[in-house]
């Protein structure tokens, strides 16, 4: 049965410092912007917390790690164990592997090479990578997003690393393209489905294509400026999990105003019912 999960996006003003990952043309090289936030809770902490809470799975935002060393690594791993939680996938948050630029494309496989590593260290069962930011139209960005994938997959496969793709940025942002990715790379590939990434009145049927091969669900609701959210449309969402018989983690993801844990739990009652 669907088991529930928290990304750490979910709780991005509480859990200190954002460092984001940029390419810097001029110097042709990846630089870090840092976002100041609160340090409500430390990473190392969490696990313990969404056991509390009920939790049994979460995901980790790579800006969100604060240090990369073994030992921090390993520090994280072990939290995470004896939390008794499965660490399900990093989630990548650059690299652009269609980008026409060969020196910038090429920088950023080896970016996300190196993040698969810390993926292996740090025990996570997956690494989200980001389809492309080329036009889904273009058949040939297509094309190279699936030989980039398989790279990838290459690169991972003594790693203990599965590598998952998403609905996610401008090449994956119709089923068919997704559909397609999976296809190329056969079951060596995964994917994400996130209920809040496909736009437009087909949405609902685009969500319903790639929730019935994901092994993935970001459970998120569409909200108003003062954080209501759209109870209607996010039950049509689950309703399609439950008829895809869909049986892995549903991850809750929450971006919108006011307190951060008070959103979570208005997304997760909405979310419990489907939980058997």
């Amino acid at each position: 049965m669907p088991n529930l999960s928290l990304t750490t996006w979910s709780l991005h003003r509480n859990l200190g410092p954002l460092r984001w990952t940029q390419w810097d043309d001029e110097r042709k090289e990846h630089v870090t912007r840092v976002e100041e936030q609160p340090e409500k809770l430390s990473l190392l902490e969490l696990p313990a917390v969404l056991r509390d809470k009920g939790f049994t799975t979460m995901e980790i935002c790579h800006f969100h790690f604060k240090d990369t060393s073994s030992s921090y690594l390993q520090e994280l791993r072990e939290a995470i164990q004896q939390a008794g939680m499965r660490f399900y996938t990093l989630l990548a948050d650059y690299g652009d592997i269609t980008n026409p630029d060969e020196t910038r494309r090429e920088a950023d496989m080896e970016w996300l090479q190196r993040w698969i590593d810390i993926a292996s260290a740090a025990g996570a069962e997956r690494i989200r990578i980001i389809g492309g930011d080329a036009d889904p139209g273009d058949a040939e960005a297509l094309k190279l997003a699936a030989s980039q994938l398989q790279r990838l997959i290459d690169y991972a496969s003594d790693k203990g690393v599965r590598i998952i793709t998403e609905n996610f940025h401008a090449m994956t942002s119709t089923a068919d393209n997704c559909l397609a990715l999976l296809d190329d790379c056969g079951n060596q590939l995964g994917l994400t489905t996130d209920f809040g990434n496909f736009k437009g009145p087909t949405k609902l049927q685009e969500l319903s294509r790639t929730i019935a091969r994901s092994e993935s669900i970001h459970a998120k609701a569409q909200q108003d400026e003062q954080g209501n959210l759209d109870d209607a449309e996010f039950i049509s969402c689950m309703e399609l999990v439950k008829e895809h018989r869909y049986e892995g983690p549903i991850t809750i993801v929450y971006d919108g105003p006011g307190d951060m844990w008070d959103g979570i739990n208005r997304v997760r009652k909405l979310v419990t019912p489907y939980l058997g």
